[in-house]
């Protein structure tokens, strides 16, 4: 089989294999982030309410959880202790809620009005974050003390991902490049990707350590490796693109939400192929992605949902 029909026949494979299904989260929500949950369940930060909410993906039901008066919250990601842990900009703090006794617990960010963004975890235990007025910064849960420090190239700090072998990356929307941070030191190494004003947003690791980008000014999604220094670039299809968040599945499969097409991507590290998934209404608004083995999750901040593809085999 020629290589071009090869390409076109593992695309049409992968998109029956896959099923997209979307839930209603409430009303004036605008969920921003999401994190599948221990459970079963899903995670999400609902912004503009100041509440995490909580998908039961069977039934469809939602509990919404208060944060407290001015709470905005935008990440969310699952700690190894599998409480939900939240970067809260209203709040000004990381805010670590534990489901099994439904406590919240607040961790001030000493950096007023820091625009918190984005959270992980690395091997350690340690949370690393991003703040987008300039800073990005650790909290160790076992001390309880969080610390920052300010961006080498100022504001724009956003997306952050941690490598299989332990090392943290962040994305700066504002300043265009990426940085490695030095887990001993906390110093962090700006990385400047081949094109210029990219809009560096979101970055996330895949099984071989190799950093992808989901670059919203030039609606490309490129890739870093740490180990030989290359980059490559694919420009998201569609007349204008914006690339906002990125997402590496347990297959190495890379997923882009795209707001110039309305649709989640998915491109085929082996093809080099995107393949799109459409939402059936305008304005979707698909911001972050995170999956679990077989589904991969979004939120439609446009739309007051969460959508989930997964695959059938």
């Amino acid at each position: 089989m020629r290589p071009w029909l090869a390409a076109i026949a593992l695309v049409a494979s992968l998109r029956a294999e896959a099923q997209q299904q979307e839930y209603a989260v409430g009303a004036g929500t605008h969920p921003h982030d999401v994190a599948p949950a221990a459970d079963g369940g899903v995670w999400f930060t609902a912004q503009a309410t100041g509440e995490l909410g909580w998908l039961d993906p069977a039934t469809g039901a939602v509990l919404r959880i208060p944060l407290g008066a001015g709470s905005a919250p935008h990440g969310v990601i699952v700690g190894p202790d599998g409480a939900a842990w939240i970067t809260d900009g209203g709040l000004n703090a990381i805010v670590r809620y534990d489901p099994l006794a439904r406590r919240l617990t607040e961790f001030p960010v000493p950096r007023r009005n820091a625009n918190l963004n984005t959270a992980v975890f690395d091997p350690d235990g340690v949370l690393w974050f991003t703040g987008q007025a300039g800073i990005y910064g650790r909290l160790d849960p076992a001390e309880g003390v969080v610390r920052t420090w300010e961006a080498p190239r100022g504001a724009g700090p956003y997306g952050i991902t941690i490598t299989p072998a332990g090392e943290v990356y962040y994305a700066s929307l504002a300043g265009n490049h990426i940085a490695r941070i030095d887990r001993r030191s906390g110093e962090a190494t700006p990385i400047d990707p081949p094109t210029p004003r990219q809009g560096a947003r979101r970055v996330w690791s895949d099984s071989r350590g190799r950093i992808f980008v989901s670059e919203w000014n030039s609606g490309q999604l490129s890739r870093f490796d740490p180990a030989s220094g290359e980059w490559r670039a694919w420009r998201c299809p569609g007349a204008r693109p914006q690339a906002y968040a990125v997402y590496v599945d347990e297959r190495d499969d890379v997923w882009v939400s795209e707001w110039g097409q309305n649709a989640l991507l998915r491109f085929s590290q082996v093809t080099e192929t995107f393949e799109s998934f459409p939402h059936p209404a305008p304005g979707a608004d698909l911001r972050q992605i995170l999956g679990r083995p077989g589904e991969v999750w979004g939120a439609l901040s446009g739309q007051d949902k969460l959508v989930v593809v997964r695959r059938t085999r």
